[in-house]
């Protein structure tokens, strides 16, 4: 007798899409150390394409540039600026070492990173670290799993049930909310480092069906 397949389980419940998002930033508007990492770990996780807690945790301020401000607009020379920053993904789950693979972040996330390395006085190595209660600042990276209770933490205190919330739902939130804002796939999994079109292509899916008309012939 063979046994029938599981059927596979999302790895997180829901979706950390920006609605949900901008709650958890909203946990994090005090002057406290954590405060300042946890924001910049939620807004780099997110906007870099939903990186993977495993990336955000080794994340090394060696893979960190700055590039030329970019324009809010891009159609519009008179557009405000924003500050822009690289990340050198290097070895993910889908790269080699040697792949030129990178990431940006535009505006908000860069100002939160900027804030953290400063406040945190980062000259090298890791660039999220454990805080102890008296503030004191470890040199060593913190942990995967560390990432991941840093979200639960935050949506605990955000008046949402941890339990349906982890670090991989900052992954899929981002190409669902991609999805949603007009994104092309191919652009978005540039960014994101999918190399599986059918993979990510299941979250444009889901919300083209959530945003379409043929679920909505009985309204």
């Amino acid at each position: 007798v063979r046994a029938s397949a599981r059927p596979r389980r999302r790895k997180s419940k829901r979706a950390v899409t920006r609605d949900i998002l901008d709650r958890l930033i909203a946990t994090c508007q005090s002057e406290r150390l954590a405060d300042t990492r946890d924001l910049a770990i939620l807004l780099l996780a997110f906007a870099s394409g939903g990186r993977r807690r495993s990336e955000v945790a080794r994340l090394r301020l060696e893979q960190l540039s700055d590039e030329p401000d970019v324009l809010l607009n891009p159609d519009d020379k008179d557009s405000p600026r924003l500050p822009c920053m690289a990340i050198a993904l290097g070895r993910t789950k889908n790269t080699q070492a040697d792949d030129d693979a990178r990431a940006l972040l535009i505006g908000a996330p860069v100002t939160a990173m900027r804030e953290w390395i400063e406040r945190a006085d980062v000259k090298k190595g890791p660039v999220f670290r454990a805080i102890d209660r008296w503030e004191a600042i470890d040199d060593r990276a913190l942990t995967p799993q560390a990432i991941n209770l840093i979200l639960k933490r935050r949506c605990g205190m955000a008046g949402l049930d941890p339990v349906e919330f982890s670090a991989h739902g900052l992954r899929s939130g981002y190409l669902t909310e991609a999805a949603r804002n007009g994104v092309s796939l191919p652009a978005a999994m540039r960014q994101s480092q999918h190399r599986s079109v059918q993979q990510a292509s299941r979250y444009y899916n889901d919300a083209d069906q959530a945003l379409g008309k043929a679920a909505r012939l009985a309204i």
